[in-house]
C-alpha cells in the first residue's frame, strides 16, 4: 500500500520534523527533489513561471556541481533551495559522521537552512544534531512521480485528492520521474490555481 499522506502516528512521533505548514489560507508548498537536472529542472522552471508559482528545490550537491547554471537559474527565478545531501544518502544506512559530512559538503554549494533527508529516512540521533542547524522538511503529499509502477494519471490523482491548505507536496525533477511529472505538474498547477490555491516557498 502506497501512503500518499504520512499517517498521523508517524508524524506525531517526529514533532521536530515539518510535515505540513500551518495555514488556513489556500497555500501549497511545492517541492522538487533530486535535481538539478538540465532536461527536467529547466522544464519545471518554465512550467512554474506560467502560473507565477514558487517552489522549493531540494538539491543533491553532486548535481549542483555538475549543473551550476541550472542551479543558478532556480535562484534567479525566485525559488528556494534546500540541502538533500551531496550523494543522496540513506540516513538509516549511513554512519552519522559520514552523513553529517555529506550534508556539510552539500552546504558548501547549497546555502540553505532547509534540509530534506533522501527517501525520508533519517535516524533520531541524526535529527537531534541537525535540528539545531536546519529546518527538516518532510511532506504532507507524496506524488509518487518517481515510481515506475504508478501511472501519470494516478500521480496526478495523488496530488489533487490529498492537497489541502498548508500541504507540502513532493515531486522530483529527475529523469526517473520525468514521464509522470510532465503529465501531472501542469494539470495540477492549472486545476489547483482554478481552486484558488497559490504556491509558496518556505
Amino acid at each position: 500500500m502506497k501512503l500518499v499522506r504520512p499517517p498521523y502516528p508517524l508524524r506525531s512521533l517526529y514533532p521536530n520534523l515539518l510535515w505540513r505548514m500551518p495555514s488556513k489560507e489556500k497555500k501549497i508548498y511545492l517541492t522538487f527533489d533530486d535535481g538539478p537536472v538540465p532536461e527536467v529542472t529547466t522544464w519545471v522552471l518554465d512550467s512554474l513561471k506560467k502560473y507565477g508559482a514558487k517552489a522549493t528545490f531540494f538539491c543533491i550537491g553532486e548535481n549542483v556541481a555538475k549543473h551550476t547554471t541550472v542551479f543558478e537559474q532556480i535562484l534567479s527565478d525566485g525559488h528556494a533551495v534546500g540541502n538533500h545531501t551531496f550523494n543522496h544518502l540513506n540516513g538509516w544506512e549511513t554512519k552519522n559522521d559520514d552523513y553529517f559530512n555529506n550534508i556539510e559538503k552539500c552546504s558548501s554549494m547549497v546555502n540553505s537552512k532547509l534540509f530534506r533527508p533522501p527517501y525520508g529516512k533519517i535516524k533520531r540521533s541524526q535529527i537531534s544534531i541537525l535540528k539545531s542547524q536546519f529546518s527538516i522538511i518532510m511532506w504532507d503529499v507524496l506524488s509518487y512521480d518517481y515510481d515506475q509502477h504508478v501511472s501519470p494519471q494516478k500521480c496526478l490523482q495523488n496530488v489533487l485528492k490529498f492537497s489541502r491548505p498548508g500541504s507540502i507536496v513532493v515531486f522530483h525533477d529527475s529523469l526517473k520521474a520525468r514521464k509522470n511529472l510532465e503529465y501531472a505538474l501542469p494539470i495540477a498547477l492549472n486545476l489547483l490555481t482554478e481552486q484558488g490555491f497559490t504556491f509558496e516557498t518556505f
